[in-house]
């Protein structure tokens, strides 16, 4: 099953927090960071979150810049990505930014039909799996759809369901100098947790950027 090149793309504290106990978005990019971040947006074909960044933090996760939407469409692309919100019980309020044009909302069969209906008039459905979203067929949909480079931007229960799937190729993750703490803060990689046949990762390369450090690595297989 073919399946578009994945990059998951994060920051965290130094202690390796995404946002708070509360869930609550803690700014933790200075403005080089952020640069780089929207050109990643920018050079890739959808852009995905789970259904709890969309609950806390409300991205529209769309490309801001014009030189950047028109680099897009130089290269004969779309101005913006695909948005992509992977919800398996369609929980998306119906007023969340990253709805409308160009967004598709990945469910489960488990979601309630009447929330379908709302749904279907602010983004695509797309079906996937029964009672959780099926990570391995969303990406093969995506890919159908012309998706060769996927930027996913969290939040931890989607990091941890595609590494554990095996269908990430790159961690990016900018580290910031602060400390957020608590132990029931989301980290970059959360859910069960690996007890055997730990993923192992090899570092591509490592820059200083504003007060932190920008960490690239290759997922190994």
């Amino acid at each position: 099953m073919e399946r578009p090149f994945v990059i998951i793309n994060s920051a965290m504290s130094a202690d390796g927090k995404i946002s708070s106990f509360q869930r609550e978005q803690v700014r933790i990019s200075g403005p080089e960071d952020m640069g780089r971040v929207r050109g990643l947006r920018a050079g890739s074909d959808a852009v995905m979150v789970g259904v709890g960044t969309v609950l806390a933090d409300d991205p529209g996760l769309r490309i801001k810049s014009s030189d950047h939407r028109k680099m897009r469409k130089d290269e004969g692309l779309s101005e913006e990505p695909l948005r992509v919100v992977v919800d398996s019980l369609a929980r998306t309020p119906l007023g969340s930014e990253v709805l409308g044009k160009g967004s598709i909302l990945a469910v489960s069969k488990a979601a309630p039909e009447e929330r379908l209906d709302l749904l279907r008039d602010k983004c695509e459905i797309a079906v996937c799996g029964d009672i959780r979203v099926d990570l391995p067929l969303l990406l093969s949909i995506l890919h159908n759809k012309g998706v060769r480079r996927l930027m996913v931007e969290g939040g931890a229960t989607l990091n941890w369901s595609l590494i554990e799937a095996g269908l990430v190729d790159e961690i990016s993750v900018y580290v910031g100098a602060m400390i957020i703490g608590g132990e029931g803060a989301p980290t970059l990689v959360d859910g069960p947790g690996f007890s055997t046949d730990y993923p192992k990762l090899s570092l591509i390369s490592a820059d200083r950027l504003d007060d932190g450090v920008l960490l690239r690595w290759r997922v190994l297989r």
